[in-house]
């Protein structure tokens, strides 16, 4: 099972999510079959995670939702993208 973050290329908001099938999940995002990202596509994939479990999955994508989380990712995507050098 896999924890995936999307960033819109439109404006770049994060998009926290879960699923089996990372490739397929994005085409969705983009092809705008799911409502709460159809507006904000194209989407391309920042993070995925690896996880053995359902419930493991679960547990680090509802962290990434909250404040915290949503603040880590700021910073990872500062650190990957804004880096001097």
């Amino acid at each position: 099972m896999f924890v995936y973050v999307l960033i819109s290329e439109k404006d770049g908001r994060f998009y926290v999510g879960m699923s089996s099938n990372v490739e397929k999940r994005l085409k969705e995002h983009n092809a705008g079959r799911t409502k709460s990202t159809k507006g904000y596509r194209p989407w391309k994939l920042f993070l995925f995670e690896t996880y053995e479990t359902r419930q493991e999955a679960r547990k680090r994508e509802k962290y990434l939702k909250t404040g915290y989380g949503k603040q880590w990712l700021k910073e990872k995507y500062n650190r990957s993208y804004n880096s001097v050098g």
